[in-house]
């Protein structure tokens, strides 16, 4: 690999002072228009690169938003960072993503890496293993503004963006409960994390206000992967009563137990109805299509992005508090239909 081509290259070749070249590349009003194009064309010819990076840091930024995820393989996921990609190229940044793999240690080497690359700003979704916030200290010391998104934590000088995971675990729960459903198992993921347990109380309070009661055999804690699905249906099948209702935390999960429990003679939602989360396109793709709530990926992500560019800009306008809220609705398609429910609408009864 041959060495980049500098200024004093550039210099050497046109017969000027280097700091001419470099008021000449910067459209600098001191140097006329003539030399400006020279300079130009033997740039381009040599293949000189501008460091945009170098440039940036005498400016004290660089353009870029560190992004930490806890796994890129989600769908989710894959939505969220779609929605951040769309903002951050209309704001003028670039994003850098890694990924924690669910663990604290992997997060705390990206966010370090993070920090070291200069980033403007951090957006995070908490791992699986996340129980303190020591690693961000470096970043909100230096002013440097924190976004949580799905998986949060409080912290009095970070924004966390999220949806009403009680309220769409509750309302989940409590259509299962009118389809007929008295003995109704939920899938679940850490309960350290926000999102998995706000959903268990959301099911509980549906529980309670339906008079049915709480039972902690009917609760499944895992890593809500495929595999994982697979084995909370085996785990089911060998219940002596087989749950009539089933709530899971995500989709991917849902349709793996759903494959199952159909492979064993267990007929959906006959005898067992079944809602997932997040509205994943694989609803669509099982049978019967999963029911599911819609978690607003794609507008989480640009409003993250959003919400960082405007504490970047010194502005916390349209930001109402630490704390904001998206709305989600319950999706209702075969998977949780036990009866027909004419013109029942939780959120979106949605087509055939």
């Amino acid at each position: 690999m041959g060495k980049d081509i500098t200024i004093y290259d550039i210099a050497k070749e046109v017969g000027l002072s280097p700091t001419t070249i470099s008021r000449a590349l910067n459209d600098h009003p001191a140097v006329n228009l003539k030399t400006k194009q020279r300079v130009s064309e033997v740039a381009g010819q040599m293949g000189y690169r501008t460091n945009l990076f170098a440039s940036n840091l005498r400016r004290q930024h660089t353009h870029t938003i560190g992004v930490i995820v806890p796994r890129l393989n989600s769908p989710f996921m894959s939505t969220v960072i779609s929605g951040m990609e769309k903002a951050a190229t209309e704001g003028g940044y670039n994003l850098i993503i890694s990924q924690s793999l669910e663990t604290l240690q992997k997060e705390q080497a990206n966010a370090k890496t993070m920090f070291d690359s200069r980033v403007d700003g951090l957006l995070v979704s908490l791992s699986y293993e996340t129980d303190d916030l020591h690693h961000f200290e470096p970043f909100i010391s230096r002013g440097i503004p924190v976004i949580f998104y799905d998986r949060v934590a409080e912290h009095e000088q970070c924004t966390s963006i999220v949806i009403d995971n009680l309220q769409a675990a509750y309302k989940a729960t409590s259509h299962l409960v009118e389809q007929g459903c008295t003995n109704i198992m939920h899938i679940t993921g850490n309960l350290k994390r926000n999102v998995y347990s706000d959903r268990l109380k959301g099911y509980k309070y549906a529980l309670i206000d339906n008079n049915l009661p709480y039972n902690e055999q009917n609760i499944i804690v895992n890593n809500l992967s495929e595999e994982a699905g697979e084995e909370a249906a085996q785990q089911i099948l060998k219940m002596k009563k087989l749950p009539d209702g089933l709530f899971v935390s995500n989709d991917t999960c849902a349709v793996s137990c759903v494959k199952t429990l159909k492979q064993a003679g267990i007929s959906v939602p006959a005898d067992v109805a079944v809602i997932g989360f997040n509205n994943d396109p694989i609803c669509r793709v099982i049978e019967p299509n999963l029911t599911s709530v819609n978690y607003p990926g794609s507008e989480m992500g640009e409003l993250a992005v959003k919400a960082l560019i405007l504490r970047l800009n010194g502005s916390t306008e349209g930001i109402a508090s630490n704390t904001i809220n998206l709305r989600s609705e319950l999706i209702i398609r075969e998977s949780s239909l036990k009866s027909k429910v004419a013109g029942k609408k939780w959120g979106q009864l949605a087509p055939k």
